[in-house]
C-alpha cells in the first residue's frame, strides 16, 4: 500500500524469528505480523533494532522484507530499515526494498566513520534523491554515536528529504523541539514524529507525537494500540494507567545477568522468549553472538508476562 500523508499510531518494530540453525523462520514470522496486525497496529517496521538488523546477513534481510510485505497484503504500511555505515550501502538497501514492495525506509546517520553535521545532512539529502522510498529518519545515537540535530532534522523535512523521524534518542527535550518545530514551520508539512520509547509513549503523545514505534508492542501490542487510542480520545488517566502497566512489563528486560550478556541479548532475548511463551513464535533464538537467557531467566519473562494478564 501507499503511505498514508501522515504516518500516525502504533508502528511496532517486528522482531525477527529465527530457526535453531540461524534461519530466518518463515512461518512464525508470518504468525507474528497476524499476531501484530490483529491488535489493530498502524503499520509494521522492519530491519530495525528488534529485528536485529544489526545481525543480520543482507539474504536474511531480503526474505524478511519480502515475507512481511508478502504477507500483510496492503492491510498496513511497511518500513524497512535501510541501515549501514555509509550513503552507497544504505542505497543498495533502500533499493532492496523497494524491489521488495516496502512503503518507506528507515535510515540512520552514517556511523563507523567520523561524520561532521554537514556530512549528515548530504547523507539523507543523497538517499532520498536517488533512493525510491520516502525516508524516515532514525535517530539512536546510543549505537550510532551520532546525535541528530533537531534544527537539521527540520530543515530535512522543510526541503522534502524526510517524511518522518523515529526518535531513540531518550532526549525528551530535543524530540520537543522537533514537535513545536514542525508545528511552527510553515514549509514543513505530513512530517511524521514518532517516539521510540516504550516507558514514556504517554507524555510524548501530550507533547503532541504522531505515534510510537515500541519493542515491547512485538509482545503486547494490543495495549500500545489501547495507549494510542486512550491518548487520542483525551482520555489521560487511562493512558497513564495502561502506559504505567506496560512499564512493569518492560522490566522483563532487565532479567538477563548483565555479568554475563549485553543489554541487546537481554532485551532482544527477553522479547523473543515473551513471544515464544506466547505461543507466537516457535524459537527465541537470538542471532549470533548474542547469548541466550538461561531456564531461570525465562521463567521470570514468563511471571512478568503472567503479572501484565498476558500468560
Amino acid at each position: 500500500m501507499t503511505l498514508p500523508p501522515l504516518l500516525t499510531g502504533v508502528v511496532p518494530p517486528v522482531c525477527t524469528p529465527l530457526t535453531p540453525d540461524n534461519e530466518v523462520d518463515v512461518a512464525s514470522l508470518e504468525h507474528l505480523v497476524d499476531h501484530l496486525v490483529g491488535a489493530g497496529v498502524d503499520g509494521l517496521f522492519v530491519l530495525g533494532s528488534s529485528s536485529e538488523a544489526a545481525y543480520l546477513p543482507d539474504g536474511h534481510r531480503k526474505l524478511v522484507v519480502e515475507t512481511v510485505v508478502r504477507h500483510v497484503a496492503g492491510q498496513v504500511p511497511v518500513l524497512a530499515g535501510a541501515i549501514d555505515m555509509t550513503s552507497l550501502r544504505v542505497l543498495d538497501h533502500v533499493r532492496a526494498a523497494a524491489d521488495a514492495g516496502a512503503d518507506g525506509v528507515v535510515v540512520t546517520a552514517p556511523f563507523y566513520t567520523r561524520t561532521h553535521p554537514a556530512e549528515i545532512a548530504g547523507h539523507f539529502r543523497l538517499v532520498a534523491s536517488r533512493g525510491e522510498l520516502p525516508v524516515f529518519a532514525y535517530d539512536l545515537p546510543v549505537s550510532v554515536h551520532s546525535k541528530l540535530d533537531a534544527d537539521l532534522v527540520l530543515e530535512l523535512a522543510a526541503d522534502g528529504s524526510l517524511a518522518g523521524l523515529k526518535d531513540s534518542s531518550g532526549d525528551e527535550g530535543s524530540l520537543r523541539r522537533v514537535i513545536l518545530g514542525a508545528r511552527a514551520r510553515t514549509d514543513v508539512h505530513d512530517f511524521a514524529v514518532l517516539t521510540g520509547s516504550e516507558l514514556t509513549v504517554d507524555s510524548a503523545l501530550a507533547m503532541g507525537a504522531d505515534g510510537v514505534v515500541p519493542g515491547l508492542g512485538n509482545v503486547d501490542p494490543d495495549g500500545y494500540v489501547r495507549l494510542f487510542r486512550y491518548a487520542r480520545a483525551g482520555d489521560w488517566e487511562r493512558a497513564r494507567a495502561e502506559q504505567e502497566r506496560l512499564c512493569a512489563l518492560f522490566r522483563m528486560v532487565s532479567v538477563g545477568d548483565p555479568h554475563r550478556m549485553g543489554a541487546s541479548s537481554a532485551g532482544l532475548g527477553a522479547f523473543k522468549a515473551a513471544l515464544h511463551l506466547r505461543g507466537v513464535i516457535a524459537c527465541p533464538l537470538t542471532a549470533a553472538p548474542q547469548i541466550p537467557l538461561s531456564a531461570a531467566e525465562t521463567e521470570q519473562v514468563g511471571k512478568h508476562l503472567a503479572a501484565a494478564g498476558l500468560l
